[in-house]
């Protein structure tokens, strides 16, 4: 929902905008893709700028987008943007590992599907198990849900 609300604000300013009048400036959200397309690479890659801030704004992660390289269509220019969403099978062990290595004890992980679960009968282990992991390098934004 929040995607989808941070692309329908970037498509109103790009309309709005006087620095994007007659440039065929546009952004449009077909499932898990992103279509930015404007008639020069340079005026793309500003509307991409554009949807970035407004991610920005609306507390999202920028991990969530994948963004391809500008190419040419026709006489416009395209960025194909793909939304990431759960965590793939190398990064889950690489968190898994990092767990079990650097976390405390009474804290257990498993992998499930595309998320990792982790649990644990303390609050303490389970909040210094989620500061570990906001502190560590990953490529994908993480999301914390069902803390009891």
């Amino acid at each position: 929902m929040e995607v989808e609300n941070a692309v329908n604000q970037a498509r109103k300013e790009v309309e709005q905008r006087y620095d994007f009048k007659d440039v065929g400036a546009d952004v449009s959200l077909s499932g898990e893709t992103i279509m930015i397309k404007a008639n020069t690479e340079e005026r793309a890659l500003a509307v991409l700028d554009v949807l970035q801030s407004k991610f920005i704004k609306r507390g999202m992660s920028l991990k969530v987008l994948d963004s391809g390289e500008p190419y040419p269509s026709g006489k416009e220019t395209r960025i194909e943007s793909k939304l990431k969403e759960g965590i793939d099978q190398a990064t889950a062990k690489k968190l898994n590992k990092l767990i079990r290595d650097e976390g405390p004890k009474s804290v257990k992980s498993q992998i499930q599907g595309d998320e990792l679960r982790v649990s644990s009968k303390s609050r303490d282990d389970l909040q210094a198990t989620m500061a570990l992991l906001k502190g560590a390098d990953v490529d994908t934004a993480l999301q914390f849900v069902n803390y009891r």
